[in-house]
């Protein structure tokens, strides 16, 4: 089922990346015509679901996050702040550590339904249900179990092991979905898909599955599930690619200040867009898009903020194939020159950014000083090391077109090429952590593993939502120094180089809070006025 999700999200990706390139003048026309307040993404608009292989690496978190609001809101800072308009969340005493978390008897979806603790069970049940699900979510590997009655505004959260502390990460924006509306697609009751993921019944997931990982898909828009439990709603979406959100109505919180605005995916005209008064908000691949701005212009009414993001960009590493072992993803990674990977990526910004040897605290964290012997044991070469992969062809994907990234991939390739070492750049068929092989076990506790078309994806990884193995936020040096060791130990990713983040930003717009995390300036969208 995973390979023909990917074949599926891959010939949709496509096609969305002709159209936003190759989109008439009539459509510009039309939109001339009519204002409306534009937010130009440097992603494509794929489904607006993240925690599936092609939402995850398409990082739709930037939409979605005020359409399906988590548990707690990511700040700019990093913060983690209480979504009390949705859930109280509340850890509770004693071993193992467990946390409930208390909907609000107010919080509904936009169809009038409540949102209930089916929609957080059925996350963690899909996140940890790889290949079927075809979903990309690992903190969610902490949970042990979900206690949810179905309808039941309660879900009582069990951890493995001495997990638990980042449970404030769980059920970010863009991960609780609409269950009881899925479950109507897969015609079943909300009462039945309960049952179902309880018991992991996976023959009966399996329709549930198809609709979870396809029927968010904005090329083929269905508003029976894209309900909303957040301050915007889907209205529809253009043949281009763009997604017109409006005011939920159904809201239970404070309304969004605009009642309509319209989000642009990764290759939209800026400057065009501009011409036609609908430029307010821009988050831009790299200075060069900017160019057209005058800045010495008293009524230019734009202002550019150019400078390295919160995030660090990795290659995630394949779990299965030519890097399922241990030492043979330690051995890429020594071939890996961070330092030109970072070069490339700064010339093709136009935003200087530096390499990166950490993973588990973000690349400005004041720990990182403290872990210096780590970073600088692994920022450098090491031939000798790498040439256990002599012979070996590694494939490296990413959304293209993107010159940045195929500038990093070139890089790497140029590093790799003295231990032997083949870099294959496979953006053209390959985009998504969909796209890489990986092992796990069948519901018999049998080894499997899948089939993939590349062996790394290049993209912009927050430690705070990723490495599973991790039981705490780094906030003692000590301790980050035990797990960021760990985390070479497992090479499940290769850091790369702090991630540039390009913003453009009318001064007409009032309520923005500048962010450069996965979830981007549009954090708090629905505070924006113009």
């Amino acid at each position: 089922m995973a390979s023909q999700t990917t074949t599926r999200s891959l010939a949709l990706i496509m096609a969305t990346i002709l159209l936003v390139t190759g989109c008439s003048n009539s459509k510009t026309e039309e939109t001339k015509a009519e204002h409306s307040f534009g937010y130009v993404l440097d992603d494509y608009l794929i489904n607006t679901n993240v925690t599936t292989g092609i939402g995850f690496s398409s990082n739709i978190h930037q939409l979605v996050g005020r359409i399906y609001p988590g548990a707690f809101v990511n700040g700019p800072e990093g913060q983690r702040i209480p979504n009390t308009d949705l859930v109280e969340a509340r850890a509770l005493p004693g071993a193992p550590m467990r946390v409930e978390y208390q909907i609000t008897d107010k919080a509904v979806y936009s169809d009038g339904q409540p949102v209930t603790c089916d929609s957080f069970l059925l996350a963690q049940v899909a996140a940890t249900s790889r290949p079927l699900f075809d979903s990309y979510n690992p903190l969610m590997d902490q949970i042990d179990t979900i206690n949810c009655q179905p309808g039941n505004k309660t879900a009582t959260v069990v951890f493995k092991g001495n997990f638990g502390p980042r449970w404030r990460y769980l059920f970010s924006g863009g991960t609780l979905l609409p269950a009881h509306a899925i479950a109507a697609k897969a015609n079943m009751s909300l009462a039945d898909l309960n049952t179902a993921l309880h018991n992991r019944d996976l023959p009966r997931l399996q329709q549930v599955a198809q609709v979870w990982n396809s029927g968010f898909d904005l090329g083929k828009f269905d508003p029976a599930l894209q309900v909303s439990s957040g301050p915007f709603l889907v209205q529809s979406v253009a043949p281009d690619g763009a997604v017109t959100l409006v005011r939920n109505d159904k809201y239970y919180g404070e309304p969004a200040v605009l009642d309509k605005l319209i989000v642009y995916p990764k290759g939209t005209d800026l400057h065009k867009l501009a011409d036609a008064g609908n430029l307010h908000i821009a988050e831009a691949d790299s200075k060069t898009d900017t160019n057209w701005i005058d800045r010495n212009d008293n009524k230019n009414p734009y202002i550019v903020k150019a400078n390295p993001g919160v995030l660090a960009e990795h290659l995630i590493l394949a779990s299965a194939g030519v890097l399922a072992d241990q030492a043979d993803r330690q051995a890429f990674a020594a071939c890996v020159d961070q330092a030109a990977v970072a070069q490339a990526s700064s010339k093709e910004s136009g935003v200087e950014v530096q390499p990166v040897a950490l993973r588990t605290i973000r690349p400005g964290d004041s720990i990182a000083t403290h872990l210096k012997e780590i970073s600088d044991q692994h920022l450098g070469v090491n031939i000798d090391q790498a040439k256990k992969l002599t012979g070996k062809t590694i494939r490296i994907g990413y959304f293209a077109p993107d010159k940045r990234k195929m500038a990093m991939v070139a890089a790497i390739k140029a590093s790799c090429e003295p231990a032997g070492i083949t870099i294959l750049d496979v953006s053209n068929e390959a985009a998504s952590v969909s796209n890489l092989p990986f092992s796990y076990q069948d519901e018999d506790g049998v080894d499997q593993a899948t089939d993939g078309k590349a062996d790394a994806v290049l993209q912009a990884l927050d430690p705070q939502f990723s490495f599973p193995y991790v039981a705490n936020p780094a906030s003692d040096i000590e301790v980050a120094r035990r797990e960021e060791n760990l985390s070479w130990d497992y090479t499940r990713t290769i850091p790369l180089a702090v991630q540039p983040r390009v913003l453009v930003l009318n001064k007409s717009v009032e309520g923005i809070a500048e962010n450069t995390d996965l979830f981007g300036v549009g954090w708090n969208m629905d505070r924006w006025k113009e």
